[in-house]
């Protein structure tokens, strides 16, 4: 079974890399970073069905079909991941996030992949993961400490 890992170490409070990491309105603007797509019906809340929308491909329509199965507030949340609506294939996505000093160790877990196809789309999704979350979130994440900050 495939999986990838990003983690990440941002200077700011728990509690605001959660917000950014889990509001709608804040998720929308990190997620298209790097070719990812927006979320539609996203709530941190556990049996949310969401959808990220993104550019169709040949042999994909473009939506990854996702249910919220796990919240611990700042800590943890944890969704299914569903590339196809017509596939039985599931994988999981895991968001850890804990306080180290001067910030947040944020730890992305994409779990699941099966088969060869399985290996590529990890690698693949994996490569799109570390563009969000090293160039798409620190600057929401900084718009956000200052205008918490003002």
């Amino acid at each position: 079974m495939s999986r990838y890992e990003v983690v990440c170490e941002y200077p700011y409070p728990i509690a605001e890399v959660w917000h950014v990491l889990t509001d709608p309105a804040y998720v929308a603007q990190w997620t298209t970073t790097g070719q990812g797509g927006r979320p539609e019906g996203f709530a941190p809340v556990v049996g949310t069905a969401f959808r990220f929308a993104g550019k169709p491909t040949m042999g994909w329509a473009g939506i990854v079909y996702c249910e919220i199965q796990e919240v611990d507030a700042p800590h943890r949340l944890r969704y299914t991941w569903k590339g196809d609506a017509d596939t039985d294939e599931v994988t999981d996505v895991v968001y850890v996030l804990e306080e180290i000093p001067g910030g947040t160790r944020f730890t992305w877990q994409h779990t699941g992949f099966t088969g060869v196809g399985g290996f590529a789309m990890s690698k693949l999704l994996g490569n799109v993961r570390r563009k969000m979350l090293t160039e798409g979130v620190p600057p929401v994440l900084a718009a956000h400490h200052a205008a918490q900050s003002a």
